[in-house]
């Protein structure tokens, strides 16, 4: 089963996501707060992490930015999401995989997810 880690503070986003990547198989782990947001991703080992762009006191793309400075994780894909892609297309994209504007379809975000996942395990299929 897939993992997917969900950063955002809009509880309907949240309960939203949870309930259609649960649905289509995905196990989800939602956090709310950016606080040792590399712990979260050593204990989870997600293959994905859906960040929104504007978070209480922090900048998403600044967490995408240190998740791709990592040797660690620079390999992990991660989507922006932001109700505001405007700010996000003039502030530069982070290094991120995707970008999503609020609101999404649903089946869209599956398909987007579903493709960064298997492109990052065929990437990891060359790589051996």
């Amino acid at each position: 089963m897939k993992k997917v880690l969900v950063l955002d503070n809009d509880e309907g986003v949240l309960d939203v996501m949870q309930e259609a990547l649960n649905y289509e198989g995905f196990q989800v782990r939602i956090i709310e707060e950016t606080d040792n947001i590399f712990s979260v991703i050593d204990s989870f080992e997600p293959d994905l992490i859906i960040l929104d762009y504007i978070l209480s006191g922090v900048n998403g793309g600044e967490i995408c930015h240190q998740i791709k400075a990592n040797p660690k994780t620079t390999d992990l894909p991660v989507i922006i999401m932001s109700a505001y892609p405007r700010v996000i297309g003039s502030l530069g994209y982070y290094g991120c995989d995707d970008f999503i504007a609020k609101p999404f379809d649903l089946d869209d975000l599956v398909d987007r997810i579903k493709n960064l996942i298997n492109r990052g395990m065929n990437k990891n299929l060359h790589a051996v």
